[in-house]
């Protein structure tokens, strides 16, 4: 089986997760597997849970890139590979994983995608993208309220200390080197039909 990766990456809050769910719902469950990097966050259990609030979760430090890249090769060989379940609320991982099948294509998201080079170099087409700012703290405070229980003061603070900085150095500078670059205003059913387009037209011919 060729097998193929696409990589999505931007801001947090940029539409990265829903994108990736247009390309699914695009070509099905079959033909799809998806990879999210956000599940690959170092597991804190050996460290108080006050050290582990004082943690930077936006630098690439505070992600298993070395297990991440050893389940990216597996899928790419064929393989199938157990993914951790990552509990944002402790900062731990889960007792339980979750089965990721191996498919002709590969959807693997992240902010930080691309600021690994042993990562960014097993991506066939790198997408970017490219949100305001503005809009992706809108859009992060009604995620972590909603879905981590997280005070929207919280949300602010921590965004202002920690993700926007680090959205400078490590996020944004990997625009221009991306495949494809997608904008707010852009069609995201559109763009995930061409996005199969491009990386399935090998083995459609």
């Amino acid at each position: 089986m060729t097998v193929k990766v696409c990589g999505i990456c931007g801001g947090s809050g940029a539409g990265k997760t829903t994108l990736t769910r247009r390309v699914l719902s695009s070509l099905g469950t079959d033909l799809v597997s998806v990879l999210a990097f956000d599940s690959y966050y170092r597991d804190l259990t050996d460290i108080p849970m006050s050290e582990r609030v004082l943690r930077n979760y936006d630098h690439p430090d505070s992600l298993d890139h070395e297990l991440f890249v050893n389940h990216l090769d597996m899928l790419r060989a064929g393989r199938s590979i157990d993914v951790p379940i990552y509990d944002f609320a402790t900062h731990t991982r889960r007792a339980e994983t979750e089965r990721v099948e191996a498919h002709p294509l590969v959807v693997v998201e992240g902010i930080l995608l691309a600021s690994f080079p042993e990562v960014a170099a097993r991506i066939d087409l790198l997408v970017f993208i490219d949100v305001s700012e503005d809009i992706r703290l809108e859009r992060r405070i009604k995620r972590d309220v909603a879905e981590r229980g997280r005070r929207p003061d919280d949300v602010r603070r921590q965004f202002a200390e920690t993700v926007a900085p680090m959205h400078d150095l490590f996020v944004e500078p990997f625009k221009n080197s991306a495949d494809r670059v997608v904008g707010i205003d852009e069609d995201y059913d559109v763009v995930a039909r061409e996005l199969c387009a491009s990386m399935l037209v090998d083995d459609a011919a």
